[in-house]
């Protein structure tokens, strides 16, 4: 790993200080949320930084509001955060919930809202959930601000459509959703991340059924969605959705499961998904 006295530190102590930098730097200047995730690639080699742009002092980027309904999550809120807001829990609880299963709690006091999602990773929880309930990342750049949905954020393997002088400023949640549920299917003890994810969620009338951990963005398929009812689904329904995700997904394979074992656990999970969204 490169030693930290070799990187060029760089710490903004506001947004515009910080959109600055990051127009000037561009990809030259590797940003630090809370630095979980990129602690792990220096550590291991992947990464050498020469310039490192710290977001930790940036003011007002770690708040979390409710506007028009809706829930606004700062960038640099932390998992532990979340997972504790009176506000999240009451009307987002399996937001709450899937942002509380992430690890320890010695990582969620430092992994961030915008770091888990800037950082794409395949194998985190939060990013199923926020797609499910139909949230949007506000990015700010050189041009101004944009909304970008979740679901369209993540393009594959640690890969966003942020554009170079682009940061993530805060998440955007709708309205509470009428049911959510996130599922997080573990298949090796020693490790806590997901081998399958299922987020489902009702928002507007229409179910959402996001899969996480099986490839290199979360997955969601709006016609085996349009199958259900809105407000109920049957049995049999519920396993033919199921069947659907298994077959349109193409999983990966890792040392959490095969393609073959993942598509398995698939059709399980989504069917134990819905119904646990309908049994209330």
């Amino acid at each position: 790993m490169i030693g930290m006295s070799a990187v060029e530190w760089l710490e903004p102590r506001s947004l515009e200080e910080a959109l600055d930098l990051r127009a000037r730097y561009g990809e030259d200047a590797t940003v630090v949320a809370g630095g979980t995730f990129l602690g792990i690639l220096m550590n291991q080699g992947f990464l050498r930084p020469v310039r490192l742009l710290a977001l930790r002092g940036v003011l007002d980027l770690d708040s979390i509001n409710q506007e028009n309904e809706g829930l606004v999550l700062g960038a640099m809120a932390t998992h532990r955060v979340v997972e504790r807001s009176g506000m999240v829990r009451e009307g987002w609880p399996a937001l709450a919930h899937a942002f509380s299963v992430v690890a320890s709690p010695r990582v969620r006091n430092q992994a961030t809202v915008g770091g888990v999602l800037a950082d794409a990773d395949y194998a985190s929880d939060p990013p199923a959930m926020l797609a499910a309930l139909d949230a949007r990342v506000v990015v700010a750049g050189s041009g101004g601000r944009r909304e970008i949905p979740v679901a369209d954020f993540i393009l594959d393997h640690y890969t966003t459509s942020l554009e170079e002088d682009e940061l993530v400023v805060e998440v955007r949640v709708p309205g509470r959703a009428r049911r959510a549920v996130y599922r997080k299917f573990r298949s090796r003890s020693s490790e806590d991340r997901p081998c399958v994810s299922v987020a489902a969620a009702e928002v507007g009338g229409g179910l959402r059924v996001v899969v996480g951990a099986v490839a290199g963005r979360p997955q969601y398929f709006p016609e085996a969605c349009a199958l259900a009812e809105s407000g109920r689904t049957e049995p049999d329904l519920a396993d033919e959705i199921a069947r659907r995700y298994a077959e349109a997904i193409e999983p990966i394979s890792d040392a959490r499961g095969s393609a073959r074992y993942r598509r398995r656990v698939v059709a399980v999970e989504v069917r134990r998904a819905l119904e646990d969204l309908y049994r209330e």
